[in-house]
């Protein structure tokens, strides 16, 4: 018998307004374009966003099957503004990876 017992944790309970406060935004860059190829659509996410909650939101609002979710926490730039050192905020994005057949049209509205 293993040291170690895998306890499964409890699918966490969204509402309907905390998912569109989870998935904030879809990035629409040209890198994350080339992850449409892919099956791969970029959102934008708050600093305390899990990979579980992501995943909850994104097949809870667009009605697809998310196969994986993979989370970047980007760090501001530091730039010059009117001579004075400041510094962009930090954010995070998940690319999130869809399930064969599913698709989401991020051009279009929820």
């Amino acid at each position: 018998m293993s040291r170690f017992r895998f306890i499964p944790r409890a699918t966490p309970a969204i509402s309907r307004a905390a998912m569109y406060d989870i998935v904030r935004t879809p990035v629409i860059t040209e890198k994350a374009t080339m992850g449409s190829e892919h099956n791969q659509v970029t959102f934008r996410v708050p600093l305390t966003a899990d990979k579980r909650a992501v995943k909850i939101a994104v097949e809870s609002l667009f009605k697809v099957k998310v196969k994986a979710v993979n989370t970047v926490l980007v760090k501001g730039k530091r730039k010059m503004s009117r001579g004075r050192p400041g510094q962009r905020s930090d954010y995070k994005k998940a690319i999130v990876t869809l399930a064969e057949g599913s698709k989401i049209d991020v051009t279009a509205g929820v």
